[in-house]
């Protein structure tokens, strides 16, 4: 067998086991019916699964196949829309762990596995490679999801919720989205979005995170600019797109601009921008740090709390 193949089936063989099917229930002229289905993967020894929120938005019941055929009924621990997440808990045997990875050290053309029910094949198998890092995406809620991977693995209606693995074997995305009309275009949540959105569900089964309204894509910066400027980044986020009434709109922050810091830490990644954003204390003035042609500008910005899911 070749290489490419060991490499594929070794990544694999140490996932599926965590990969499941999710069907959703709901109630129609007063009877339980199916009406959808996703894929899922456990992350915790007691049985916890990622998935989408839209997967399970409105299920009166959601069932969770695993590989070994065995179907249990699930308890939605908690979602947010905002990012596409949820995580359910399962009470049952036959299952894995999938390892959770770790986005940020990705690199585009980076070789990609997804694995889901497109469908309702179980446990379908496709590869791609890492088209593009730090995209902002808009959700089914329509908010802005950032730290999106993009890839070029086909995804197709059942996906969701599946995870997107290195050939190491680890998650490093949940499958999240492709864009209607378009090939090798696909998306998912970065691991580094989901820790968090999950720690916050697990601890106080809510998901705070404050609101500026960038759209933003990670960028390599000039060695030239992180030398004049004295920078210790080495990347940056480029704002593609500004909200209308938003806090960004109501800053001196341009389309165009490259953010750099916030809050005087630096900001080489939307995962350094999420954790920031993740606290309480940023609802106060905050301090933006920007790159503009070649000139350093610190702006004041307001965060606001995000508006509740409707």
């Amino acid at each position: 067998m070749d290489a490419f193949s060991q490499v594929i089936i070794s990544a694999v063989n140490q996932v599926k086991n965590a990969v499941v099917g999710i069907d959703t229930y709901a109630r129609r002229q007063g009877k339980l019916k199916k009406a959808g289905s996703g894929s899922g993967f456990v992350f915790s020894s007691d049985g916890l699964v990622f998935t989408n929120s839209h997967v399970v938005q409105g299920a009166e019941k959601i069932m969770v196949s695993l590989l070994n055929e065995n179907e249990i009924e699930a308890t939605l621990v908690g979602k947010d829309p905002d990012t596409d997440l949820a995580i359910l808990k399962i009470y049952s045997d036959g299952y894995s762990t999938a390892r959770l990875g770790d986005a940020s050290g990705l690199q585009i053309g980076q070789l990609l596995i997804a694995i889901g029910n497109p469908m309702g094949y179980q446990h379908t198998v496709t590869t791609g490679v890492v088209s593009a890092l730090g995209r902002t995406l808009r959700s089914p809620s329509g908010m802005l999801v950032d730290n999106v991977i993009q890839s070029d693995a086909a995804l197709n209606p059942g996906n969701s919720g599946g995870p997107m693995i290195t050939t190491d074997g680890e998650v490093v995305g949940v499958n999240t989205a492709i864009l209607s009309g378009a090939q090798g275009i696909s998306f998912s949540v970065a691991i580094d979005t989901a820790k968090e959105i999950a720690r916050q569900i697990i601890q106080t089964g809510t998901v705070f995170r404050a609101f500026l309204g960038f759209q933003l894509q990670e960028v390599e910066l000039n060695p030239k600019l992180i030398r004049h400027h004295h920078l210790s980044n080495r990347r940056g986020l480029f704002v593609t797109h500004i909200e209308p009434d938003s806090p960004a709109s109501r800053s001196q922050v341009q389309e165009g601009d490259w953010i750099i810091a916030f809050n005087q830490k630096p900001v080489n990644t939307l995962s350094d921008l999420f954790k920031e954003l993740a606290s309480r204390d940023v609802l106060a003035a905050a301090e933006i740090s920007v790159i503009r042609h070649t000139e350093l500008l610190h702006f004041a910005i307001f965060p606001v709390v995000r508006r509740p899911f409707q």
